[in-house]
């Protein structure tokens, strides 16, 4: 008789460390400050969010820049490298959606372990060392590695992102299917789409990014279809082993947090609708479900540029990682309105003539000419919740800098 398999040995876990005593986010947030403030901004601010000079109006939206959860994220990264100085310390991927942030972790000697600028692997690591869970999250089976590795964790997932794992977890165990409204390579979504699997795995998800996809999978629940054709659709989008035929009775909806509300809104209502096309009302009352699990900040900041852009301007400058999901969908908002710029920060305003900046559509960066007018202009400017005062700050300056004036002189 053959003998069992081993059993894998698992670390004791740690201790959980309290990293937010008064000493230490007393010297995070000079820290944090000094990196990421901008005098300028809150003077702007202060002042209506209005600034004006040789012909040159600048409009802030009300809410932009960072929320919450990004600044206790990054407040818990700069704890967690003061704290555990004699560690080596890693993170899950990128702590948020912004390259300028993303470098200055980088630069305190916190490694990346997940994604193309990853600079370890996560088999390297040892029982010492400290790993950040980045705001986004982390799948299941990834935390799980770590903590059989016996690792110190620092975790900085938002609330927000929880909230919605509690009900996709909720989900799983009324047997019904997570239809979730993302990105389904985004990692908050697979953070999502793992805890959608259930405690014990029996659970399934599909992933679902525009009304069109929605529309399809409706299709599909009204009246079936080509199962074959559904799981190539959608290849990469659903867990393993979903079948439509089975696992579209019973569904419930969650979203990435950062997606536009009214478009998570539009994809509840297209779904109820399906299932109450297919099993009247008293059988939707059974068989859907949905929770409103959009981020406050995200809606905070889409309202305020949807204010904003009720006020007559020229253009719009959107500024923030390229790669971050509330940035982009703010982009969106400004380009269905009036000419909008999506920018990673100052340095793709490169003269009065030209600028090169993301094109969603096209998915990389363009150049634009003769982009800035010459005579009289007002420009709105906002930011995603990832984006520090310091870049809006000099993307500010840089604007007035083209029309020959230090803003120095104007505050």
């Amino acid at each position: 008789m053959s003998a069992p398999p081993a059993t894998p040995v698992t670390a004791e876990p740690k201790k959980r460390v309290n990293l937010r005593t008064p000493d230490v986010m007393a010297a995070v947030q000079a820290q944090v400050e000094n990196h990421y403030r901008s005098e300028l901004v809150e003077k702007i601010r202060a002042r209506g969010g209005v600034i004006s000079a040789g012909g040159l109006t600048v409009r802030l939206a009300k809410q932009f820049g960072f929320c919450y959860g990004v600044e206790r994220a990054i407040d818990l990264a700069y704890a967690a490298r003061r704290v555990f100085t004699d560690k080596r310390l890693f993170i899950l991927g990128e702590i948020i959606h912004n390259p300028e942030v993303n470098e200055q972790i980088r630069s305190m000697g916190i490694k990346n372990l997940i994604g193309p600028r990853r600079e370890a692997e996560l088999d390297e690591l040892q029982a010492d060392d400290v790993v950040l869970v980045p705001a986004f999250g982390a799948e299941v089976s990834t935390i799980e590695h770590i903590k059989a590795k016996g690792c110190q964790i620092v975790d900085t997932t938002c609330g927000d992102v929880m909230s919605v794992w509690k009900r996709v977890r909720q989900y799983a165990a009324e047997d019904a299917t997570s239809i979730i409204h993302g990105k389904a390579q985004h990692e908050e979504t697979k953070a999502t789409a793992s805890r959608a699997l259930g405690k014990n795995g029996p659970g399934h998800y599909l992933v679902v990014l525009t009304l069109d996809e929605t529309d399809y999978v409706c299709d599909y629940i009204r009246q079936g279809g080509d199962r074959a054709a559904f799981l190539q659709k959608f290849a990469g989008a659903h867990s393993p082993g979903f079948d439509p035929d089975l696992h579209l009775k019973t569904v419930g909806v969650a979203n990435q947090t950062t997606m536009l509300r009214g478009e998570t809104e539009e994809v509840q209502r297209r779904i109820r609708q399906a299932i109450l096309d297919r099993d009247g009302p008293e059988g939707v009352a059974t068989n859907f479900r949905f929770f409103d699990t959009i981020c406050g900040a995200t809606q905070e900041r889409q309202d305020a540029l949807r204010d904003l852009l009720e006020l007559p301007m020229d253009l719009m400058l959107v500024v923030g990682g390229y790669n971050s999901s509330n940035t982009s969908h703010l982009a969106e908002m400004g380009a269905a309105k009036l000419p909008t710029y999506f920018i990673r920060n100052a340095s793709r305003l490169e003269s009065a003539e030209r600028i090169t900046h993301f094109d969603l559509h096209a998915g990389q960066e363009i150049t634009v000419e003769n982009w800035f007018p010459t005579g009289d202009c007002v420009v709105g400017v906002t930011a995603g919740a990832s984006c520090p005062n310091h870049l809006i700050e000099e993307t500010i300056k840089r604007l007035f800098a083209l029309r020959g004036i230090d803003c120095a002189e104007l505050i």
